[in-house]
């Protein structure tokens, strides 16, 4: 398969799979609406490097462990599920807290890199990525590295794209009432997010 023809094949399903709602995508859109867009690029650029960076080795390596030991692949399954419900609990009691929107912090760039490590939907890309779009008649580490580069790509824009909505919807946050309701919204489409994974067999 030519690159041409490898980038035509892969980028329809970066782009189905980075655009739609999941983990990444709520929470830059949260961040955005809470802190704007450029106090959020550190979160966005961590979640690029870092899935691109999974990518890599998943692609190289870590895919063929958990082939191997499916225990392993359980592990870090239920982990991740763990710390979404987490995080939605974070976010749904923020104002109960007492932060209001300038006491507390965006992520930073290795929480965003970070992240991806246990983002349930991160692995089901990856791992389907891999599965299906590389071949062994070809140059293993130019598919990985093309893989990596095409959903970098994507990536900046889909999470470009959830910021800005996020950004957009700031305004109307102005008092605790609408920030309740709008962090319990966020912390239900987070939990809603990852159900396709919880349910998986």
């Amino acid at each position: 398969m030519t690159t041409i023809a490898f980038l035509a094949a892969v980028s329809p399903f970066a782009i189905a799979m980075s655009f739609t709602p999941g983990p990444n995508n709520l929470m830059l859109a949260n961040s955005g609406a809470r802190f704007g867009f450029v106090r959020t690029l550190p979160h966005q650029v961590g979640v690029l490097i870092g899935f691109a960076l999974m990518m890599l080795c998943v692609g190289l390596g870590v895919s063929a462990l958990i082939v191997a030991e499916p225990a392993l692949y359980r592990a870090m399954k239920i982990a991740s599920i763990v710390y979404i419900f987490w995080l939605a609990w974070k976010i749904v009691t923020v104002e109960a807290r007492g932060a209001g929107p300038g006491a507390v912090k965006p992520m930073g760039f290795l929480q965003g890199a970070a992240f991806q490590w246990v983002n349930p939907k991160a692995w089901v890309m990856t791992l389907t990525a891999v599965a299906t779009y590389t071949t062994l008649h070809d140059d293993l580490r130019l598919q990985v590295a093309l893989l990596a580069m095409v959903f970098a790509v994507v990536g900046a824009a889909s999470g470009s794209t959830w910021v800005m909505f996020g950004q957009m919807i700031r305004r109307y946050l102005i008092s605790p009432r609408r920030r309740s309701a709008y962090n319990w919204t966020m912390a239900a489409l987070l939990v809603a997010s990852i159900l396709p994974v919880m349910f998986e067999h």
